[in-house]
């Protein structure tokens, strides 16, 4: 065997040793993963995101998908020949918006279910009104009602550690219900960060078009790898972060301080991220941690 190929089959065998500790450590854990931004929208990005979650499935992890589909909505809405209304940055979810946006939704959640399932792994596709998964009060924006637009409030995860249980592959769309049970859409990143506490999850990876978290966003080289939540804190006082960064890494804080163990920021336009981020020493995005966690990537 030439030399050259005999190198190439060595390096394919360092990387699997190299994911030997992540497969250890978080095997038969949960990790939920919030699928949106570009990775949604690219059939080739799309393929790839399924392609980590059901090996993350196959070595023995528990993942669980949510979703989002602002963009296929807007599209849908725009189809439909309605004029979209925005307050104070959201999108108004009048009732026949909302009726085209869980259609949406329910279309994104079954391809996806489609893809996984092509791949040799059993999916399911829910909603949070499924099992009373996602319980919602009315969202205001600075006290204005944008209408059928929920915060959850409660999460019931006892369908989810069903399938688990099941060997099932939980794929969710953020929808929910009201204590009237009228129906709600949520925010992907809210419903992920409330899914996340609610199991307890081992990982919360966000996929999202940027490649994590800067210390300064207009100097590339200053991306940070490890974030211990102090200084998440700190940053965010210190007026360092901004955009829709800020809500994102709110909600990674908020997930940590209720029990999620490690949240990711990760640049969903790369392929394969998620599998470089849990599986490698060094990993590609932010990895936003508590206080008490020891770091575990090395130099």
């Amino acid at each position: 065997m030439e030399e050259n190929s005999m190198q190439e089959i060595l390096k394919k065998a360092e990387v699997l040793i190299e994911a030997l500790p992540y497969i250890q450590r978080f095997n038969r854990k949960i990790i939920v993963v919030k699928y949106g931004g570009s990775a949604m929208v690219d059939e080739e990005l799309k393929q790839s995101v399924i392609q980590d979650v059901t090996l993350l499935k196959l070595v023995g992890f528990k993942p669980i998908i949510v979703h989002g589909g602002g963009k296929e909505i807007s599209k849908w809405v725009a189809k439909a020949g309605m004029e979209p209304e925005f307050i104070n940055g959201l999108r108004k979810t009048d009732a026949p918006t909302m009726e085209i946006a869980e259609m949406v939704l329910g279309k994104v959640n079954k391809s996806l279910v489609q893809m996984v399932e092509k791949l040799g792994v059993n999916a399911v596709g829910i909603s949070g009104k499924d099992g009373g998964l996602l319980k919602v009060n009315k969202k205001l924006s600075n006290g204005q009602d944008i209408g059928y637009v929920g915060e959850v409030k409660k999460v019931n995860p006892k369908i989810l550690y069903d399938l688990l249980e099941k060997d099932f592959l939980p794929i969710i769309c953020p929808v929910g219900l009201d204590d009237n049970y009228d129906t709600y859409n949520i925010n992907a990143d809210d419903a992920a960060c409330a899914i996340a506490r609610a199991v307890q999850a081992e990982k919360l990876a966000f996929l999202t078009d940027i490649e994590g978290v800067y210390k300064d966003p207009d100097d590339k080289s200053t991306l940070i790898s490890e974030l211990k939540i102090s200084d998440a804190h700190k940053l965010i006082k210190d007026g360092y972060i901004g955009g829709g960064m800020l809500p994102k890494l709110n909600n990674c804080i908020d997930a940590i301080e209720n029990g999620v163990s490690r949240v990711h920021i990760l640049d969903g336009r790369i392929a394969h991220c998620l599998l470089l981020e849990i599986f490698t020493n060094r990993g590609i995005g932010t990895a936003i941690l508590g206080d008490a966690e020891e770091k575990f990537y090395h130099e």
